[in-house]
């Protein structure tokens, strides 16, 4: 991983990260990321599709070394459970806005490499298309793993590392 954003090696990795659910928008979806002993991070919980809701996420601020900023990928190393994720990318530090996101389904019960081009993401705003060009490695500031499948039930996303590459 050429420019390492999170290495979840250690129980601080994932102090930052904090869930936002549908319960935002009155949904009863809950969703955590905490650090496996094993050596990475969890992002787990259940997607419910009551009261209109349907997603989990979380998310954290990032800071792209001087070093990255003409990165042209997002790298995941990460271990998946069968169903769909989305990486966000946010290019301010607030609460709500345009998220710029891009799917990734890693195979089930195996470590992958997963490589998100930059130019790929696609904008939206509260789920919801939105206008606005795919960001810059320079231009992040916060990022996000997100569930929104459709699918009521449990989940599990063992992730290692999240970082900026080629």
């Amino acid at each position: 991983m050429k420019y390492p954003l999170y290495r979840f090696d250690t129980p601080a990795a994932v102090v930052p990260w904090q869930a936002i659910d549908d319960r935002v928008m009155g949904g009863v979806s809950a969703s955590h990321m905490r650090h496996d002993p094993a050596g990475h991070g969890v992002f787990a919980g259940e997607v419910s599709l009551e009261n209109n809701g349907g997603f989990a996420s979380v998310r954290a601020l990032a800071e792209v070394p001087e070093t990255a900023v003409g990165a042209l990928a997002c790298v995941l190393e990460v271990r998946g459970d069968g169903r769909r994720y989305k990486f966000n990318l946010r290019t301010d530090g607030g609460f709500d806005g345009i998220a710029h996101q891009a799917s990734f389904q890693p195979p089930a019960g195996e470590w992958a490499v997963m490589r998100l081009p930059l130019e790929g993401f696609v904008a939206t705003w509260r789920g919801r298309p939105a206008s606005a060009e795919p960001p810059t490695a320079a231009q992040i500031k916060q990022i996000g793993l997100l569930i929104a499948d459709r699918q009521a039930g449990p989940f599990q996303l063992d992730v290692r590392v999240i970082a900026l590459g080629d």
